[in-house]
């Protein structure tokens, strides 16, 4: 078992979603960099918090893409 909580990016793209409803979840798009810049700063924000806080492991952290 892992001691990380995350160890999925589907779940953690839908944990990001969940802790940012300011982003309609509609504005998900095919690619990241169809997103806004709002949403693509948001997502590595939220991303480096939870490899700091020891929710994601630093090998989900590096692959993770929205």
């Amino acid at each position: 078992m892992s001691k990380f909580q995350i160890t999925s990016q589907p779940a953690l793209r839908d944990l990001f979603w969940e802790a940012h409803p300011e982003f309609k979840r509609g504005s998900r798009k095919t690619t990241q960099n169809d997103y806004s810049t709002d949403i693509r700063c948001a997502w590595v924000d939220y991303v480096d918090h939870c490899n700091r806080r020891g929710t994601v492991s630093d090998k989900l952290s590096q692959r993770a893409t929205l």
